[in-house]
């Protein structure tokens, strides 16, 4: 059996309960009205759309479109300070959300899930957690709905195998099904894979079936003004750490997983100072910390700084976050966990990162809530990092350029594989 013969057995073949839209919300553009006529044809389907593009409308519009055809309700399930942000764009572009239920991942437990007909996961790249508690409760809760779609900008940041996750929650491939259609064992690591190298183009159109990828609606075939991301300066600010008294002439430039926590709080103190002084320009900031000790000290440091912090209830992190989007106070002190996702913070152009660790993504989403679509001004991005801490940057670094080659090669391929199904069908 040649790999053309072993693609097409393992190939399912998936019968769609898809439908034809209704009128939609005229607050749409034509590429976002595309995408929801795609979603709803497909009945379940990924949307990897980059920061920016407006994913909140668009999940509103397809919750919309599911309860109309169905006359039950639909589930949108957020991360928590991101509820209320959706709740408000529902507002702003005049939704009914009698039937359209918005709520938090930590919720899920008080959900029945036999009340919806269909679900939205908003950054559903949360699903890469092979075996996360909610992403094993979303799975188990919605094995059998009608109607299912994921929405992220990073479905896989550094790792194409992750992608398993949204194909099996999608109920197209399982994860390990895909491992072993489009993947081999890495002998030296046994838990790693990676993609053949003769399966690579057929990998990504297999995810182009049931997912679309963008950057920009021109990825799509949607010519539009107005969707150019704004210039972006990183300034690496780089402290030289006291000796450590080891016996070695030099410290070591490469700090490992287990002692990065430690090494910043070595470090805490020069960061600290660094990160203030930064702030001090009467511009709207964003601290991004790593730990809670750090971040209760800088904010003390920096006129009109105000910290969100894990201890924060829910309504006081909303409202908060809501606040400074407003303009209510002049710099957000948070960690990337809490405010990574989802927010909009175009009114803010310059980010400090105290505590940069080996998270590509957390990095990437925390910067997208300036430096997104419609941020008219320079956003400029100061990282700093320490002499210790130099293997940190090559390794975000070297998993940016993994993600750009990932987000090029499904682009290249679905169009590919779209091209192919339109003259099949024609």
């Amino acid at each position: 059996m040649n790999y053309q013969e072993f693609l097409k057995k393992k190939t399912k073949v998936h019968t769609h309960k898809g439908f034809s839209p209704f009128e939609m919300n005229s607050n749409l553009f034509p590429f976002q009205q595309f995408i929801v006529e795609r979603n709803i044809a497909k009945a379940k389907h990924g949307v990897f759309a980059d920061c920016g593009l407006g994913k909140t409308i668009m999940e509103l519009e397809t919750a919309t479109q599911t309860v109309r055809k169905t006359n039950k309700k639909a589930l949108i399930l957020a991360p928590l300070v991101v509820v209320a942000q959706t709740k408000r764009e529902a507002e702003k572009f005049g939704f009914d959300l009698d039937k359209v239920v918005i709520t938090n991942f930590e919720n899920l437990h008080n959900i029945d899930p036999r009340e919806f007909s269909s679900l939205i996961v908003d950054e559903s790249s949360i699903m890469k957690n092979f075996e996360g508690k909610v992403k094993k409760q979303i799975f188990d809760y919605f094995k059998d709905s009608d109607f299912k779609f994921a929405f992220t900008a990073t479905p896989s940041p550094n790792d194409p195998m992750e992608l398993g996750n949204h194909s099996e929650f999608l109920n197209y491939q399982s994860r390990l099904e895909m491992l072993a259609t489009y993947f081999i064992n890495d002998q030296d690591h046994t838990s790693k894979w990676r993609l053949k190298g003769h399966a690579i183009d057929k990998f990504y159109q297999s995810i182009s079936s049931w997912a679309l990828m963008l950057t920009k609606p021109q990825d799509i075939g949607f010519e539009m003004a107005g969707y150019d991301l704004s210039e972006i300066n990183y300034t690496e600010h780089k402290i030289e750490t006291e000796k450590l008294n080891n016996g070695l002439l030099f410290n070591d430039l490469a700090v490992s997983a287990t002692d990065f926590n430690s090494e910043l709080r070595r470090t805490k103190k020069q960061r600290i100072e660094q990160a203030a002084e930064l702030a001090q320009i009467k511009t709207n900031h964003i601290v991004w910390v790593k730990h809670n000790e750090e971040s209760a000290e800088v904010t003390k440091m920096i006129d009109g700084a105000i910290e969100v912090s894990g201890s924060d209830n829910p309504e006081a992190k909303a409202e908060k976050l809501l606040a400074f989007s407003n303009n209510e106070f002049r710099v957000l002190v948070t960690k990337s966990k809490i405010a990574q996702y989802g927010l909009n913070f175009q009114n803010c152009a310059s980010q400090i990162f105290m505590s940069l660790d080996f998270s590509f993504e957390s990095l990437y989403q925390s910067i997208r809530r300036s430096h997104r679509f419609g941020q008219k001004n320079q956003v400029n991005i100061n990282i700093i990092t320490t002499d210790t801490m130099q293997n940190v940057v090559a390794t975000i670094k070297n998993k940016e350029e993994q993600f750009k080659a990932m987000q090029q090669i499904m682009i290249k391929n679905q169009n590919i594989w779209n091209t192919k199904q339109f003259m099949e069908t024609a």
